[in-house]
């Protein structure tokens, strides 16, 4: 378990992924929170290999990505919470929706798309409003997650988010008038 902590905490990209891809059925709780930490790795594969290693996890393992969400890196709290839809975590919508509000827009954004992943119907309001945020990937992540959560999505919402010139949603738009 040493060789295992020390390899994730080292500076090799290679030897992380490398030992990350044999990590998918822990339930150590160090190495879990080394797996949980590289979620903010510099590398991106590195990033990738924590992501797919917490997803493929059989184990119970949700009171643990779920306390993470309360980290204070952004990374982390972010792909968390695509951690949990990915695993269809309802129980975690509730701590999920805390997150709409971060500061950190890719914090936002990853929110509203896990509750629109798990089909969150009961946070409309919470993915409705999001279409009102300043930031356009939020917008979309919004739009997204209503269409995916079959969100009804009023006149006045639909008027107030087509004011946005961007490609993505104006497709999006479509879907959603269907």
């Amino acid at each position: 378990m040493k060789d295992i902590l020390k390899i994730l905490e080292s500076e090799n990209s290679q030897e992380k992924i490398r030992i990350l891809e044999t990590l998918h059925n822990t339930n150590n709780v160090q190495i879990l929170q080394q797996i949980i930490l590289r979620l903010n790795d510099d590398s991106i594969q590195v990033r990738g290999e924590a992501f797919n290693a917490l997803i493929l996890n059989q184990n119970k393992i949700s009171k643990i990505l779920i306390d993470n969400l309360k980290s204070t890196n952004k990374n982390i709290k972010g792909f968390i919470a695509l951690v949990l839809a990915n695993r269809n975590e309802k129980s975690a919508i509730p701590e999920i929706v805390k997150l709409v509000d971060d500061k950190h827009a890719m914090v936002r954004s990853c929110a509203i798309g896990s509750l629109g992943y798990l089909k969150a119907e009961t946070m409309a309001d919470v993915i409705l409003n999001a279409f009102s945020d300043y930031n356009l990937d939020v917008q979309k992540s919004a739009l997204q997650a209503a269409i995916q959560a079959n969100i009804l999505v009023t006149k006045e919402k639909i008027k107030e988010i087509s004011k946005n010139d961007d490609q993505q949603i104006k497709n999006l738009l479509l879907k959603i008038k269907k």
